[in-house]
């Protein structure tokens, strides 16, 4: 009976999982999306082409494999529908290879319109919310009202749709969120709702599974399962900077929950990090530069949010918060990418302790909203050079080598490959 290897972010997210699931797609027979929902931007560029994935698992455009999205993520059926429409232009049709479980959970026009409320409502204090109806659709999950994928196929659905509704629109109202103004695009809730129902015609038209059942069942006959990630490690529910979170476990132990396999299931565990650090939305971030550096990481990096278009938040590589995922993960092998971004950069940093007050430590602090944390940083000197002409690990830049070998050692886990442009073709394995 074969494993479920895993690839997921440890850091806050964007760190190019889209990217190296496809390029590693090729050695699996199925990829499964275990959490989030069109919060994600999987970007991937090859062959002259650049295509950002949201809902659909990154080995889409593979046309040979199975990929799966799992009862732990999310489905808004309008932005699934669109994703379809793009796949479909690029000559994909991704109904020959893409399955769904009855057990995902579906996020309503509503679900947006109380997203924006709840933003609203916190002020100041907001946490940079994408306002696709996220944590509203996992709240009503926990909360035992949510619809599920299965349900569109029910005779009651209209009937569950409404009364959700009807309670979202209340909450609204207490909120005292103007409803009658809210837009999602250029349609108010109405006119989106029309379009919403439509796009669910194009879910029923997929394979719709107990993909438990489905998964398991692969693995009893040996076939190579890729669980893919979305957002990162330090925005998990539980484990991440909470309050400033996404609503669902990103790390390794929601493959189990989010796909229906047994911990004893899990094999290895790819963990991708940047070669500096980025965030995007409110929270801490240790590492943060409010400088020209950190303006050339965000410009030269092209740091905007696939899919909120926000400029991200740079700064120096975290050793404290990646070793901390690592932990968390049980992380067996690292990615590195985007060190190319750096290439002209005289000096890089890593910041390898936190100092909190007097106090020295590694930990990520259960206050680390409030503290005032100073990084403790090292320095090592740029490359210099471009990175497109290495053939090989071996051949990467003695410099470049010698920072990557620091987060080997500091981290304690081996790097297996870099990456050193957007392209599919660029990455190096170790």
């Amino acid at each position: 009976m074969s494993k479920v290897d895993v690839l997921l972010g440890l850091q806050w997210g964007d760190e190019g999982k889209g990217k190296i699931v496809d390029v590693l797609t090729p050695g699996y027979d199925v990829i499964a999306r275990f959490q989030g929902g069109p919060n994600a931007g999987h970007t991937l560029e090859f062959n002259g082409i650049k295509h950002v994935l949201h809902i659909i698992p990154s080995g889409i455009f593979h046309k040979d494999k199975l990929n799966v999205i799992g009862n732990g993520v999310l489905i808004e059926p309008a932005i699934f529908s669109e994703e379809v429409e793009a796949l479909r232009q690029k000559e994909v049709e991704p109904t020959h290879n893409l399955y769904i479980s009855k057990k995902a959970h579906l996020i309503l026009p509503s679900h947006r319109l109380l997203d924006a409320a709840n933003e609203q409502a916190k002020g100041n204090a907001k946490i940079g919310s994408t306002l696709k109806g996220i944590g509203p659709a996992y709240t009503d999950k926990i909360a035992r009202t949510g619809i599920r994928v299965g349900d569109i196929l029910e005779f009651d659905f209209r009937e569950k749709y409404q009364l959700l509704k009807f309670q979202h629109l209340q909450i609204a109202k207490m909120l005292k969120f103007d409803v009658d103004s809210f837009r999602i695009g250029d349609m108010n809730l109405d006119e989106y709702e029309v379009k919403w129902m439509e796009s669910l015609e194009v879910l029923r038209k997929f394979h719709l599974i107990n993909s438990e059942y489905f998964i398991n069942q692969c693995l009893k006959e040996n076939k190579k399962v890729l669980a893919e990630g979305a957002q990162g490690s330090m925005l998990d529910i539980d484990f991440g900077s909470y309050p400033f979170v996404t609503s669902s476990s990103t790390i390794t132990a929601g493959v189990c929950s989010g796909l229906g396999v047994a911990p004893s299931a899990i094999g290895r565990v790819m963990g991708i990090t940047k070669a500096y650090c980025t965030r995007v939305g409110a929270g801490p971030f240790p590492t943060e530069l409010f400088d020209q550096t950190g303006r050339r990481l965000c410009e030269l990096g092209h740091e905007f949010g696939a899919t909120t278009g926000r400029a991200r938040r740079c700064g120096w590589i975290d050793i404290p918060a990646l070793r901390y995922a690592c932990m968390l993960n049980g992380v067996t092998d690292l990615i590195v990418t985007k060190p190319d971004v750096m290439n002209d950069f005289d000096e890089i940093k890593m910041c390898v302790h936190y100092n909190i007050g007097d106090k020295k430590t590694d930990e990520i602090p259960f206050e680390f909203n409030e503290v005032e944390i100073h990084p403790e940083l090292v320095s090592f000197p740029g490359w210099k050079q471009e990175l497109g002409e290495a053939g090989g690990y071996d051949q990467l830049p003695e410099r470049l080598r010698t920072y990557l070998a620091a987060i080997e050692e500091k981290t304690g886990v081996r790097i297996m490959a870099v990456s050193v442009s957007p392209d599919r073709k660029d990455v190096i394995f170790k």
